[in-house]
């Protein structure tokens, strides 16, 4: 098989592409919407210079799954391929829940996670993005495809404002499922703004000097000791409370005071003004964390930074599953590098293309 041709768009059914033109290990990330039971056709999109939609659509695919002749011949060869994991899966939900519309779904995509699989470098990640209709089902899927080792997030991202729905809890997440092809995946650790709402909560004391905001925290630690950590300092014992004084190691880095004795220390971070007095005469001081100096977080799985695209969004196309260009960014620069290879297998309306090539990547 040639190699990968990269910065290509493939149209035509994604499994006789990958077949015909992906060779073993050749894609760095793989991020894929199937859609489900939204009950209507998807075109890909084109737009007048006017903003109004063109007359010119193609019709992409149709979200309608049936039990029928293309959902048999995916069963019958995902239980008789080499990947028995799969077929012993598929046939057990099959058996169980019967021959209809999720599990043809699921005989479709299953045959189609065995060849993004083996297109993807060991070093590779694959991101399925769905909705909790079938989240469930591809989350075992994927489990017999990659191993369940290899399972990294179940990312729930809120793709929807406050909204009520009759006779439930109102559906806002969607899930994202992350799994690498090995436990040697590629990863850049990415990092979030702090939450506006911790901070304000937390860091509500103002430097009356600086004007920079501060959480007041404990310049103490739990326990008696009879070094110069237990001698009182300004009138303060530590030891009478069962405390002694504790500096963050990081704070006595930057101020390059670590030869000093804990008294000069303290001295030494009072004339800097990172010492807070309590008015309350007699109060214990606390040292002054400030909320500038907190830096970017780690990103955790629960994502609800990233908002859904607004009605008057410049970016919305009217494409009915598109996702915002952050929530691909993010994907796309955690789990890959410039120059590396990303491939959407579905490419609704070229979100992930779009910003798989704003962040140098190429993409297929």
């Amino acid at each position: 098989m040639p190699e990968l041709q990269s910065n290509v768009l493939y149209y035509g059914d994604n499994l006789d592409v990958l077949r015909r033109h992906f060779p073993d290990g050749s894609v760095d990330l793989i991020y894929l919407d199937p859609p489900f039971s939204s009950n209507r056709s998807y075109n890909v999109l084109f737009k007048e210079s006017t903003g109004a939609a063109s007359d010119a659509q193609l019709e992409a695919f149709e979200d309608t799954w049936h039990w029928g002749e293309a959902a048999e011949l995916a069963y019958h060869e995902a239980v008789t391929g080499q990947h028995q994991q799969v077929g012993r899966m598929l046939r057990a939900m099959v058996e169980g829940l019967g021959r209809n519309d999720v599990t043809a779904y699921l005989a479709m995509m299953a045959v189609r996670l065995v060849e993004l699989h083996r297109v993807l470098k060991e070093t590779g990640s694959l991101y399925l993005h769905c909705d909790p209709t079938a989240s469930h089902y591809l989350k075992v899927l994927l489990d017999a495809v990659f191993g369940p080792t290899n399972f990294r997030n179940e990312i729930m991202w809120k793709r929807s404002y406050s909204h009520g729905s009759a006779k439930r809890y109102g559906p806002l997440h969607d899930t994202i499922l992350f799994f690498s092809k090995s436990d040697v995946y590629s990863w850049t650790d990415p990092r979030a703004e702090q939450d506006p709402e911790y901070v304000a909560k937390h860091f509500g004391a103002v430097d009356p000097e600086s004007g920079r905001r501060f959480e007041p925290i404990t310049l103490t630690g739990a326990g008696v000791r009879h070094g110069e950590s237990g001698k009182p300092w300004r009138g303060i014992d530590p030891t009478a409370v069962g405390r002694h004084w504790a500096l963050p190691g990081a704070i006595i880095d930057k101020l390059d005071i670590r030869g000093a004795t804990m008294q000069e220390k303290l001295d030494a971070l009072d004339a800097l003004g990172m010492i807070y007095w309590p008015e309350k005469q007699g109060g214990t001081p606390r040292l002054k964390h400030y909320a500038d100096e907190l830096g970017r977080v780690a990103l955790q799985d629960v994502w609800t930074d990233i908002r859904p695209i607004s009605a008057q969004a410049k970016e919305r196309l009217g494409y009915a599953t598109q996702k915002p260009l952050a929530l691909l960014e993010r994907i796309i620069s955690a789990s890959s590098s410039p120059g590396e290879v990303v491939l959407d297998p579905l490419c609704g309306c070229g979100t992930a293309v779009h910003a798989a090539h704003k962040l140098g990547r190429r993409w297929v």
